[in-house]
């Protein structure tokens, strides 16, 4: 049996290895490092893949953020609403560009941005939403774009581990995660179900302005060479990066599929355990299973870490601090008690290896420690 990994990157290249190669070997060849052909053609398949009018590919997850608020003419000042239960990135980009973040509640049993705390968040200063779509499946982005349609604000989807996720609307209607709000944001981490060997990012919007607006902004502030008509940054995928994409967007459903398997494996194990609860999915929302996060009750979870981590079966908590209680983001506004369902969660939830190549064999040995180390 192979070593357990929370995500096991060498196994899947394994299998993809001669396709990856050579798709690699075809860049270096070319030369065309930057802005090669690869690129345009990641670019087109990832927006036949989301039913997106725009995909514009960047150097990461956060540039994909920070742009979509650069292009949305936010002013230092504005605020915007996002989760307190997710990675700093959401909030980091916020924070530097002067603006303020507004953390609010999680729902209990998705993770997911609570629609009703984001209703009461809004002021007279709200310019923005970012559902954080955390561990795999979407928010309520029906009542969040009612929200925002509401109080005329825009939505910048954090689409970063749920890239691949479907939506139902209401009425029937069905749209890929990240192509709903105003603008959407992603990154090709190698972890990510759709990962880089590298770092990577894209943002997707089906807004022709937003589109021509955020391309300018990520190549310096210029659409013609040296002549740059507002400010910009810095924030390329490289062709190596988007060769490897291309092999691996062909592959992203079948790994969805192969995530959702491990996680329904799991789920039947942990189904009685008192002890544990398993994750719960959204109604309006497939999962594609990022991470598998359990919620604990009476146990120590670093004690379960430290004896998985004894039988070389890694786990992970994320995340241990809620962003209210981040040294960084220390706001008067905001206390311990304010946000009870994150700060429950981040006291209690825990990780299991999840990705694209768990066996059996491994899934049945995962399963067996954790319950020995329930029933100790």
């Amino acid at each position: 049996m192979n070593p357990i990994q929370m995500v096991d990157l060498k196994s899947q290249y394994q299998n993809i290895q001669n396709e990856i190669d050579q798709a690699v070997l075809d860049v270096i060849r070319s030369t065309a490092f930057i802005n090669g052909p690869e690129v345009k053609k990641f670019q087109q398949n990832l927006e036949a893949y989301l039913g997106a009018k725009h995909v514009i590919p960047c150097a990461n997850g956060t540039d994909a953020l920070q742009i979509a608020m650069m292009a949305l003419d936010l002013q230092p000042g504005d605020e915007v609403i996002t989760a307190s239960f997710t990675y700093v990135a959401t909030a980091e980009v916020i924070a530097l560009l002067q603006l303020k973040p507004v953390l609010v509640d999680v729902l209990p049993g998705t993770f997911d941005i609570d629609p009703a705390a984001v209703e009461k968040a809004v002021t007279s200063k709200t310019k923005a939403i970012v559902p954080v779509h955390l561990f795999g499946q979407c928010a309520n982005m029906e009542a969040i774009m009612d929200i925002a349609k509401r109080h005329n604000l825009y939505v910048i989807e954090d689409t970063a581990q749920a890239i691949g996720a479907e939506y139902s609307f209401g009425d029937g209607r069905k749209q890929k995660a990240g192509t709903i709000g105003h603008i959407g944001a992603t990154s090709f981490f190698p972890s990510k179900n759709l990962g880089c060997y590298g770092d990577g990012g894209a943002l997707f919007t089906n807004d022709d302005t937003l589109a021509e607006k955020m391309r300018m902004i990520a190549n310096h502030g210029q659409t013609v060479r040296y002549y740059h008509d507002v400010v910009g940054v810095n924030s390329r995928l490289d062709s190596v990066q988007a060769a490897v994409l291309n092999v691996k967007l062909k592959y992203l459903d079948q790994y969805s599929a192969a995530r959702n398997k491990a996680a329904a494996f799991y789920d039947e194990a942990f189904k009685n355990e008192p002890k544990l609860t398993t994750p719960k999915r959204a109604s309006n929302s497939t999962h594609v299973f990022h991470q598998y996060t359990l919620v604990t009750d009476g146990i120590d979870r670093f004690g379960m870490q430290e004896f998985l981590a004894s039988k070389n079966i890694p786990a992970m908590v994320y995340y241990p601090v809620p962003l209210h209680m981040q040294k960084a983001y220390t706001d008067p506004r905001y206390k311990e008690g304010d946000f009870p369902v994150t700060e429950e969660l981040c006291k209690k939830v825990i990780s299991l290896p999840m990705h694209t190549e768990l066996t059996d064999e491994q899934l049945n040995l995962i399963v067996s420690s954790v319950k020995e180390f329930l029933n100790a």
